[in-house]
């Protein structure tokens, strides 16, 4: 029970964090882009990549809900303690 719960603020916190992180980011760049309409292409080339490793934050902690989700020792147990046996 207590790593669903685990799964679902890390997910919560993760979305969040991306979210203003990005929100951020493209803030930055038009900004940028602006101030120097020249430099649009490596602003744009370097705002996405950047959006890609803020975005790797979330698929990792993804990853790590679903470990804890379906690859825990205990589920089995917890289960079982649900189901009243």
């Amino acid at each position: 029970v207590y790593s669903a719960v685990a799964a679902g603020f890390g997910i919560a916190i993760a979305a969040f964090g991306c979210g203003i992180g990005q929100g951020i980011a493209i803030k930055g760049a038009v900004d940028g882009i602006a101030r120097n309409p020249e430099a649009s292409g490596k602003v744009t080339v370097t705002m996405l990549i950047g959006l890609a490793m803020i975005e790797s934050l979330a698929i990792y902690v993804f990853v790590v809900a679903m470990i804890i989700l379906f690859a825990n020792p205990f589920t089995e147990h917890v289960i079982k303690m649900a189901a009243g046996q």
